[in-house]
């Protein structure tokens, strides 16, 4: 219809909040809010998980949906308003490996799960524009594997070098709200969008009936957390490195950062003493603290060079997957990676603790379940040179198959003979090289 204006859709208005921010590096952006309508936040909606658990209030994604446009409006006008009210977090304890311990989740209500959305589509937007390569976790299009991928291959540019190890004690805990609001004002200063963030800090954590608010720590659970935490250590850390530390160094360096998870390389000695030497203060200055034990300095190089000549060669594991020196088919020193140790055994216990729960239930139900275990397993820990490693994990799971379908009956064992009779009808995933730096090298 003439004198009609066509509404904006959802990619060209973060395309033009992208396209400001990059253009204005230094510019403080005031008027976001307005970005988010109704439309903006069906599409939240629509990138919200649907079958997670329920949060404080118990509402589920189907009792949202069955009046999502009235919903919808209510909280768009409670956000603008600046009276939402951010609900506490519902926190859980799931096990921790078999270490004993638990890990604490915090479950948002799905309300508030499509707000962060929202809002975190908006501060993404602007970010992207400031954040580093070197930053690779829970960002769009960047992955655990294209961390360890450019790991891996400034490594073998380098010929190895100086690792430092880097663990955060409890950094999701112990992010300073006090840094954060200030980092967040060099670029953000929306008051309903600041609003909304201040809610979500101190919404507090429901744990055993009662409600506490800690002071320190990003929201958990949601999807504003992790933007949160690399807005954080985009300031302490990559900003720092980048544009401090690196031009004052001798040799080359190196920053790979997932979330809290990195490491720095360094191809000269001296400067990796140097770094090691501020990086406690650095972090502490932030309210951070660098974990005493799981923090180390290593010499990484070829074997055989003068630097660690008569040494065993070191190790070091980087986002599940232990880096060390083996040789090449054609007897080349060349750096390989393997699932590590921890992780491994991790994985062969929980499909060996599910096969003895589920070892009554039919064997096709079973078939299914352990092929969903290894693909998920192929897809993670599937990359060049880690085949080996693979093929021991299937083998790991055909014998504890075996060994609780041997124990279901008294009468009818489950021999070998027998046993390789069943792997006919329902056979496991062969190991698969999901991601291979090979066909990565052939796409043109």
């Amino acid at each position: 219809m003439p004198g009609t204006s066509r509404p904006i859709s959802i990619s060209t208005k973060l395309e033009r909040i992208a396209t400001l921010a990059r253009t204005r590096p230094v510019l403080v952006l005031t008027t976001l809010a307005h970005h988010i309508d109704v439309e903006f936040l069906t599409e939240a909606y629509r990138r919200t998980r649907k079958d997670a658990a329920v949060g404080v209030d118990g509402q589920t994604a189907e009792a949202y949906a069955v009046n999502l446009a009235v919903n919808l409006q209510g909280l768009l006008n409670r956000f603008k308003a600046g009276t939402y009210k951010a609900p506490p977090v519902r926190r859980v304890h799931i096990a921790k490996g078999d270490s004993g311990q638990t890990r604490p989740i915090g479950i948002p209500t799905f309300e508030d799960k499509i707000l962060q959305r929202a809002v975190a589509m908006v501060l993404e937007a602007i970010y992207e524009e400031d954040f580093f390569p070197c930053s690779y976790g829970f960002r769009a299009g960047r992955s655990a594997h294209q961390a360890v991928q450019h790991l891996w291959e400034a490594l073998t540019d380098m010929r190895g070098g100086w690792v430092l190890e880097v663990d955060i004690q409890s950094f999701f805990d112990t992010l300073d709200h006090g840094h954060l609001r200030r980092f967040l004002d060099q670029r953000v200063r929306d008051g309903v969008v600041r609003r909304a963030l201040d809610q979500w800090l101190k919404a507090g954590v429901l744990e055993e009936g009662a409600v506490r608010h800690p002071e320190t720590g990003t929201p958990q659970g949601g999807v504003i957390s992790p933007l949160l935490a690399n807005i954080y250590l985009h300031e302490v850390m990559d900003q720092w490195f980048e544009t401090v530390v690196r031009p004052r160094l001798c040799g080359r360096a190196l920053l790979v950062r997932y979330a809290d998870d990195f490491v720095l390389v360094f191809s000269d000695e001296e400067d990796a003493r140097r770094v090691q030497a501020v990086l406690g203060k650095r972090l502490a200055k932030y309210g951070l603290t660098i974990h005493p034990d799981k923090t180390r300095l290593l010499s990484f190089h070829q074997p055989g060079r003068a630097v660690d000549r008569g040494q065993r060669p070191a190790t070091f594991t980087f986002l599940g997957f232990t880096h060390y020196w083996g040789r090449s088919r054609r007897g080349a020193w060349v750096v390989k990676r393997k699932t590590a140790r921890n992780r491994f055994n991790r994985a062969v216990k929980t499909a060996a603790r599910w096969c003895r729960t589920h070892r009554h239930q039919p064997l096709g139900e079973q078939h299914r379940r352990l092929n969903l275990m290894l693909r998920g397993h192929y897809s993670y820990y599937g990359i060049t040179g880690n085949y080996l490693a693979l093929d021991r994990y299937r083998q790991a799971l055909l014998r504890t198959w075996r060994k609780w379908l041997h124990r279901r009956s008294q009468r009818a064992r489950m021999t070998w003979t027998r046993f390789y009779g069943v792997l006919g009808r329902y056979p496991l995933a062969p190991p698969v090289v999901v991601h291979s730096v090979y066909r990565h090298a052939a796409k043109p």
